[in-house]
């Protein structure tokens, strides 16, 4: 009898024993600098209720984003509750993101989710929200005020993680070389800490940054700011930056004869870059695990709904991915399916 039970049992729903998530956390809340902590997370079972979450994106231009659209879908309906997705369409849009976030809670909801365009661009506007439905942060940095939760990891530690990979191939005393860096657009909510921790990172190597770039992470944008910089008559040993940057440098270093005297690395992950990697004409990038946050951020914003939100400040273990190892690197929660498009509405 005992076999038999255990038999029926695994042919139950898997909502219903859904598997935990090897996450970390921080001894303080929202605090990256103190110390980090690993953590097996369980999450819930199913949602009390079918609650409604409000969910923002600074843009849906790279599959990163995607990537975390695809999560949210995932646990959303696991948990089987609905939301609505809103997107400003870059980082110099604050003004459109506090209108959409302000709309998308009047129209009727439990919960906001908000990746931010702006560090500290939105408090006012979340601290006034925070008082009908509680906030969750995911992916991109904010100011604590209002905030409930964050599903995030600390973007200092991605651009240190990408920053110690160059540092390792050219120690100081090495033969020196020099960057072109294109870090993000400067103001948003994780670009400034980015750009600390790979500045960081490279102070005691033989590499020196010769070019900076800032701009929206759009390709058109980041097309021009690749160009410029090969136009500027530095001569580079590598561009470094955000995985649209990297993607459009293949193309560009390939025209202009260069991908066997440039090298690219990416400071975060997309489809693109990985499949760069895989080829070798990206060197490495990290990986933050975005469809995995966009699943916590679900899960923290019901249990913030349902008053049993304990763990406020959670986000995966940052691995950098190179070309020796990408074809051991479990990417089930790194990349969204080739086939997945967007769901900006989901009952």
């Amino acid at each position: 009898m005992q076999r038999i039970v255990i038999c029926l049992l695994t042919l139950l729903p898997l909502p219903l024993w859904a598997e935990s998530w090897p996450l970390e956390t921080h001894e303080v809340p929202f605090d990256y600098d103190s110390p980090a902590h690993p953590l097996d997370y369980a999450p819930l079972d199913r949602a009390a209720s079918r609650w409604t979450i409000c969910v923002s994106y600074p843009h849906l231009k790279d599959a990163y984003w995607l990537s975390v659209n695809y999560g949210m879908v995932e646990e959303a309906e696991r948990l089987e509750v609905g939301f609505r997705l809103v997107e400003a369409g870059g980082y110099p849009n604050l003004e459109r993101q506090t209108e959409q976030i302000e709309a998308c809670v009047a129209q009727g909801a439990d919960a906001l989710i908000v990746g931010t365009v702006s560090f500290d661009g939105l408090t006012p506007t979340v601290q006034a929200l925070s008082e009908r439905v509680p906030v969750i942060a995911a992916v991109n940095d904010i100011a604590d005020p209002g905030i409930a939760a964050k599903a995030a990891v600390s973007w200092y530690d991605m651009g240190a993680t990408t920053g110690r990979f160059i540092a390792d191939r050219h120690p100081k005393g090495s033969a020196p070389v020099q960057l072109a860096w294109f870090p993000g657009p400067e103001g948003a909510g994780w670009v400034s800490f980015i750009e600390a921790g790979f500045r960081d990172a490279i102070a005691q190597s033989s590499a020196s940054i010769a070019l900076t770039k800032y701009g929206d992470t759009g390709r058109e944008i980041q097309v021009t700011l690749v160009e410029e910089a090969l136009d500027s008559g530095i001569e580079f040993d590598y561009l470094v930056g955000s995985a649209p940057t990297a993607e459009v440098a293949v193309s560009i270093l390939r025209a202009r004869g260069l991908e066997d005297r440039i090298s690219i690395v990416s400071d975060y992950m997309s489809h693109a870059v990985f499949r760069g990697i895989r080829r070798g004409r990206i060197l490495a990038a990290p990986t933050d695990f975005p469809i995995m946050q966009g699943k916590l951020a679900i899960e923290m914003a019901v249990r913030a709904i349902e008053g049993t939100l304990e763990v406020r400040h959670a986000g995966p273990k940052i691995q950098l991915v190179t070309s020796d190892m990408a074809g051991n690197t479990d990417l089930a929660e790194t990349l969204a399916p080739a086939s997945f498009i967007p769901v900006f509405e989901l009952e």
